[in-house]
């Protein structure tokens, strides 16, 4: 497959499961959760799915144990809303590099405020 039509597909894929996760699970565990990414294979029998899950460790883990339980209802959903020929599985994998920014951001801070003599206290 070219990868012009794979990157269409992805973009589509992380469109409607945006929209799928955002809408339509509606389970109280489920804290604010974005689809950074989607990556299918090129045979487009699997999907990896990436999502950044906004809270702590603990909001984070149930967010990812509601998306695996929802799994099936989230793959057939995608089935509906983007016309391929399979839908394939899904794997979702949490994206933590907004996490790893927002940390680094405040490393590179406290390194600036220390080198100026304006360590925080």
């Amino acid at each position: 497959m070219k990868p012009e039509r794979r990157g269409r597909i992805d973009h589509e894929i992380q469109r409607a499961l945006a929209k799928i996760i955002a809408e339509e699970i509606k389970d109280p565990r489920l804290g604010f959760v974005t689809v950074t990414r989607a990556e299918i294979t090129g045979d487009m029998k699997h999907c990896k799915v990436y999502v950044s899950v906004i809270g702590d460790r603990h909001v984070a883990r149930q967010s990812m144990d509601v998306l695996e339980a929802a799994k099936g209802f989230v793959r057939g959903r995608l089935g509906e809303e983007v016309k391929l020929r399979n839908t394939p599985e899904l794997n979702f994998v949490e994206d933590r590099t907004t996490e790893r920014a927002i940390a680094m951001t405040y490393k590179v801070d406290e390194a600036a405020a220390v080198s100026s003599g304006k360590a925080r206290e």
